[in-house]
């Protein structure tokens, strides 16, 4: 008989717990208010450092946006992208997308834009070769992991991707080598929900199982 605490495996109650909070993480847009307590996202933020990443290369490059002037310029890059978002459609899918709340950039008492840096030298270049998008993949995979422990702590995180990213990293001052993966608003959700809030408001389902080919 294997021995499952040796291996490492967790307990049912943990397993349990774990699919729960990956049924409670959600793209949060609508946030209170409430400060985000500073020791507890300095924890968060640590997780990034347990994160996969290829050739151990840890690509990811933090930014705090915090002052007015800089929040300001990345609200402004959101709504000019986000009307040419809106030109992009018609009739009632134009309608149904100018009703969403797609940002919380306006209340999210927290805001970070994650980069990746693509000439890393961290990793001596191991696993990049052939396939150099594996460093965005990364700080993906790193994002993804600090978001589920945010969640873990009741905090809610909204991915915001409608963005102008070449322009918001001149206005962030960041090196020409770092690409835009994520920009991150943070706080406590107004709301706490298992349904997508792009689900409830009927602009998609979410498919109940993952298509798989055979090959």
């Amino acid at each position: 008989m294997i021995n499952t605490a040796a291996i490492g495996q967790f307990s049912a109650a943990f397993r349990k717990d774990f699919a729960e909070l990956l049924r409670w993480r959600r793209d949060v847009r609508r946030f209170q208010d409430t400060p985000v307590d500073e020791a507890t996202l300095t924890r968060c933020l640590q997780t990034f450092t347990l994160a996969p990443s290829v050739g151990l290369s840890q690509p990811w490059r933090i930014i705090r946006v915090s002052s007015p002037e800089a929040r300001q310029a990345a609200l402004e890059n959101f709504q000019n992208a986000n009307k040419k978002a809106l030109a992009g459609y018609s009739g009632d899918t134009a309608q149904a997308y100018a009703n969403l709340k797609l940002a919380g950039l306006k209340e999210a008492p927290v805001q970070l834009a994650v980069f990746c840096d693509e000439t890393t030298e961290q990793g001596k270049g191991l696993g990049i070769q052939t396939m150099p998008e594996m460093l965005r993949y990364s700080v993906t995979s790193a994002i993804m992991q600090f978001w589920l422990t945010l969640r873990a702590e009741g905090i809610g995180l909204g991915w915001v991707s409608i963005f102008d990213p070449e322009a918001l990293a001149v206005s962030l001052d960041t090196p020409q080598s770092w690409s835009l993966v994520g920009y991150l608003c943070i706080g406590y959700p107004e709301e706490i929900t298992h349904e997508p809030e792009l689900e409830r408001a009927g602009w998609e389902q979410r498919n109940a199982q993952p298509e798989i080919i055979e090959r």
